[in-house]
C-alpha cells in the first residue's frame, strides 16, 4: 500500500509539472493571438487609408490618422498556434498522469478515492480537465486552456500542500455505494460548472474589449463572439445543473439511509441547495426573463464561486454531519 501511495504522489507532482508547461504554452498562445490582432489591425488600417502612409494627408488636406478605419477582427486567424497544439497535447499527458494518481490512490485505499478534501480535490480537478478534453469533440474551446490548466495546477498545489492526509479507513457513514454515486456525480457537475465559468469570464472580456477597445485584451478578438460564448456557457451549465440536481437527490437518499432523514439543514446540505438554487435561477432567468449578456455571465460565475466556497470554507470552518475533510 505504501508503494502505491508513493506512486500516486509521484504522479500528482509529475502532472503538476506538465500542467505548468502546458499553462505557459497556452499563455504564449494568447500572447501570439494578441500580436496577430495587432499586426492585422495595422494592415487593415493601411488598407482603409487606401495605401497611404500613416500620418500623411490626402488631396483634401485631411490627415490619414483622422479617417475612420474599419478593422475586421473576424479576419484574424482563430486557429490554434503551434503553442496551443503542443500545450493541448501536454494537457492530455498531464491528465493521464493525473488519472494515474487518482487510480493508484484508490488502489492503495482499496476504495473510491474521494472520502476527504485531498482526495475529492484530486479527483474533481481530474474530472474538470477530463471534461475540458471531452468538450473538444463538441466544440473547440482550447482557448480555455490557460484557465483550465492554471486552475487545476493551483487547486492541486493547494490540496497537496494543505489538505493532504494519509490513507485511512472510511467512517461508517461513508461505507455505502452512494459514496460512489453521489460524489462522482458532484465531481462531474463541478467540472462542467468550471468550464461554464471559464466561458463566462471570456464572454465578459470579449464584451469589455468590444466596448473599450482595451489594448491589453486584444487576444479576445480571436475568440467567438460574446453571444456565442454565452450560448456555450449556458449549454455547459445546463449539463452541470442536471448532474448537480442528481447530486442533491442522491445525497438526500443517502442521508435517509445513513441518518434516518432525507433533510436535516446541515451546513453542507444547505450550501448544496444554495448552489442548486443559483443555477436554477440562472437557467430560469436566461430562459424566461431574458437575462442575457453580462448579467447572465456574472450569475454563472457566482454559481461556480459558491461551489468553490462549499468545498473549501464550508468543509474547513463549518461543523456538521458532513465534516469529512480528514484534517
Amino acid at each position: 500500500m505504501e508503494n502505491l501511495v508513493a506512486y500516486s504522489l509521484i504522479a500528482v507532482y509529475s502532472a503538476m509539472g506538465v500542467y505548468t508547461i502546458a499553462f505557459v504554452l497556452f499563455t504564449l498562445d494568447l500572447a501570439k493571438r494578441s500580436s496577430s490582432v495587432t499586426s492585422d489591425t495595422r494592415t487593415a488600417a493601411v488598407s482603409a487609408t487606401g495605401g497611404q502612409a500613416v500620418g500623411s494627408r490626402d488631396s483634401g488636406g485631411t490627415s490619414v490618422l483622422e479617417r475612420p478605419a474599419i478593422v475586421r477582427t473576424d479576419d484574424v486567424d482563430t486557429g490554434g498556434t503551434h503553442y496551443q497544439r503542443v500545450a493541448f497535447a501536454l494537457t492530455v499527458l498531464a491528465f493521464a498522469l493525473h488519472m494515474g494518481a487518482v487510480i493508484t490512490r484508490g488502489l492503495a485505499a482499496q476504495r473510491v478515492p474521494w472520502s476527504n478534501m485531498f482526495e475529492f480535490g484530486l479527483t474533481a480537478t481530474a474530472m474538470g480537465v477530463g471534461t475540458f478534453l471531452l468538450v473538444q469533440f463538441w466544440k473547440d474551446v482550447r482557448f480555455l486552456g490557460a484557465y483550465i490548466t492554471g486552475f487545476s495546477l493551483l487547486a492541486l498545489g493547494i490540496v497537496t500542500v494543505n489538505f493532504y492526509v494519509d490513507v485511512v479507513p472510511l467512517p461508517p457513514a461513508l461505507q455505502s455505494a452512494w459514496l460512489v454515486i453521489h460524489v462522482l456525480v458532484a465531481s462531474l457537475a463541478t467540472g462542467f460548472f468550471a468550464i461554464g465559468a471559464g466561458l463566462s469570464i471570456m464572454q465578459l472580456l470579449r464584451t469589455k474589449a468590444a466596448a473599450s477597445k482595451a489594448e491589453g485584451l486584444r487576444f479576445v478578438h480571436t475568440l467567438p463572439g460574446a453571444s456565442t460564448l454565452e450560448s456555450l456557457a449556458y449549454r455547459v451549465n445546463v449539463v452541470g445543473f442536471v448532474f448537480w440536481t442528481f447530486t442533491l437527490i442522491a445525497g438526500a437518499i443517502w442521508a435517509e439511509r445513513a441518518w434516518g432523514r432525507y433533510w436535516g439543514w446541515d451546513t453542507k446540505e444547505v450550501w448544496t441547495f444554495i448552489i442548486w438554487t443559483l443555477f436554477a435561477g440562472y437557467i430560469h432567468a436566461r430562459a424566461t426573463r431574458g437575462w442575457r449578456g453580462t448579467r447572465s455571465a456574472w450569475l454563472a460565475i457566482v454559481g461556480f464561486s459558491a461551489v468553490i466556497f462549499n468545498y473549501s470554507i464550508v468543509n474547513l470552518y463549518f461543523k456538521g454531519l458532513h465534516s469529512y475533510s480528514g484534517l
